[in-house]
């Protein structure tokens, strides 16, 4: 009877396994969604899984969920044997630990169901370069360039083509430059060893040649000991040219760069004296290669707003030049209308060597800003009014597409009709999107912070109710405690006075 129990548990785990096993995995825009519950069945499913890990919100993996979307779509229409399936870290946290996923988006190549050795696919934010680098991953990862009249066709390609000449194509150091070529999906890869193309380059030793327009532009010489990372290094800091105008057809290569500190300059093609600034913009970036990406964005190009808008840029501006470093978006500005190579070195070296200031970004102070009951601040006159330590100041921090502030703006004008016979307090607002402030606000849109007047910069954070009562208890019952604390400033403040002004009798 034990016997007969144990064979109908066996057996009701068994089906219970196997209806799991047969059990169709949710799937949406040709992607599979990925669980903790269904990822296993999914790598026995699917021979070659191509598993996109990213964070919904995050401003980083918003640009590669369209283009794995659209890469989907391919494969589909191709009939490919590649299934894409993607994880969202924030719902999934236990499957993105236990598969190691530390950093978002992350793209890994899981082949024939084994979960702890996947390939790891460089951050690619093409849907052309994925389906590139899968490609390539099956191999050959370069074309074979046999002559001359191939080598005009494959460098019609592309503005920029890599080409990798070798005595020996069966050498060891070949396999290394067919691995730079997967990783690098966005860029054509050939490969020669051809007498006559060695002998068009002059070049005699096993090399690496960037060709950019027909033309060889820089080189590289591999050695037995060269390892992948250096090749790779190499072509990412000379992929672009000196100075690379900001385009569409360029944008997603400077985003892309391994160079992370970026200098804009921001100047109309169409104004006198274009040619010579560009030429000292250009002169200068020699220096810099590799630690600096020069970049010129044309203000007289429409298409160019939204990259004007988010550096907040006007055109009459123009010409300007910002360093932005994109590991944390913080710009810094020449302080300075002189664009001679000078003055572009030493902010440049002042940059690098950690001594420029960060650019405060402002809106103009408006007009009549303090006329209304509820006073507009912007950058430029928010501290002075902020830190005024004669005046009690509460001030709402909005975004003007967030619904959440542009709902608390009637309350805001109550709060100001409520105390406007209270000089001592000041009721204001401020876009946060359009405004750079010395303020850690620490939480989302909309924040409110009340700062006390006192001779301290002190800032007090807001965290009840939206409502009308419950603010004005919360600034009487701040406001008393400044009055209190700015007494004890007045006594301590006196103290001093006066025990400095005895010193000076004693020495007299």
């Amino acid at each position: 009877m034990k016997t007969n129990v144990v064979l109908c548990l066996s057996l009701c785990v068994y089906l219970i396994g196997a209806l799991d096993e047969s059990e169709s995995i949710p799937e949406e825009n040709n992607i599979l969604i990925l669980t903790k519950n269904n990822f296993r069945r999914a790598l026995k499913q699917h021979d070659r899984l191509l598993v996109h890990f990213y964070a919904p919100l995050s401003s980083q993996s918003l640009g590669t969920i369209l283009e794995f979307r659209k890469a989907a779509s391919a494969l589909k229409d191709a009939d490919s044997d590649v299934r894409m399936g993607e994880v969202n870290v924030n719902q999934e946290k236990q499957l993105a630990a236990s598969l190691n996923v530390t950093s978002v988006p992350s793209l890994r190549l899981y082949l024939s169901g084994d979960k702890h050795n996947p390939v790891y696919c460089p951050v690619l934010k093409s849907s052309s370069s994925i389906l590139t680098w899968l490609k390539r991953s099956d191999g050959p990862s370069a074309d074979i360039i046999s002559n001359l009249t191939q080598l005009e066709t494959f460098m019609d390609e592309d503005e920029l083509v890599v080409l990798g000449l070798f005595k020996d194509l069966e050498a060891d150091i070949v396999k290394v430059f067919y691995e730079v070529a997967i990783d690098i999906a966005d860029l054509p890869f050939g490969v020669t060893g051809s007498r006559e193309i060695f002998s068009q380059y002059d070049i005699s030793t096993d090399t690496v040649l960037l060709i950019r327009k027909h033309k060889p532009d820089e080189q590289f010489e591999m050695e037995k000991s060269t390892k992948k990372e250096y090749v790779v290094e190499f072509i990412r800091q000379h992929e672009m040219k000196l100075v690379t105008e900001y385009n569409g057809m360029t944008a997603s290569r400077i985003l892309n760069s391994v160079v992370q500190n970026h200098l804009l300059l921001f100047l109309n093609k169409a104004e006198e004296g274009f040619k010579d600034t560009y030429h000292t913009f250009e002169t200068t970036a020699e220096e810099f290669r590799g630690k600096v990406l020069f970049v010129m964005v044309d203000v007289n190009e429409t298409r160019n707003g939204r990259i004007m808008e988010y550096f907040r840029v006007r055109v009459e501006e123009a010409p300007v030049v910002r360093m932005v470093n994109l590991s944390n978006n913080v710009q810094y500005q020449l302080a300075s209308d002189q664009f001679d190579k000078h003055s572009l070195s030493e902010f440049c070296l002042n940059y690098l060597e950690g001594k420029a200031k960060p650019k405060l970004q402002s809106e103009p102070i408006p007009d009549n800003w303090d006329k209304q009951p509820v006073k507009e601040l912007v950058g430029m006159n928010f501290e002075k009014v902020a830190f005024n330590y004669d005046k009690n100041v509460i001030v709402l921090f909005y975004a003007p597409w967030s619904r959440e502030s542009r709902d608390l703006f009637p309350l805001w004008e109550e709060l100001a009709q409520h105390f406007s016979d209270d000089e001592d307090i000041v009721v204001a607002k401020i876009d946060v999107t359009a405004n750079d402030i010395n303020v850690h606000l620490g939480e989302k849109y909309p924040s409110i912070k009340f700062f006390p007047a006192l001779y301290a910069e002190r800032v007090v954070p807001y965290s009840g109710k939206w409502k009308l009562k419950a603010i004005v208890k919360f600034m009487e019952k701040e406001v008393k405690n400044a009055k209190r604390d700015r007494a004890e400033e007045e006594e301590l403040r006196n103290q001093y006075i006066n025990h400095h002004k005895a010193a000076e009798k004693e020495e007299l």
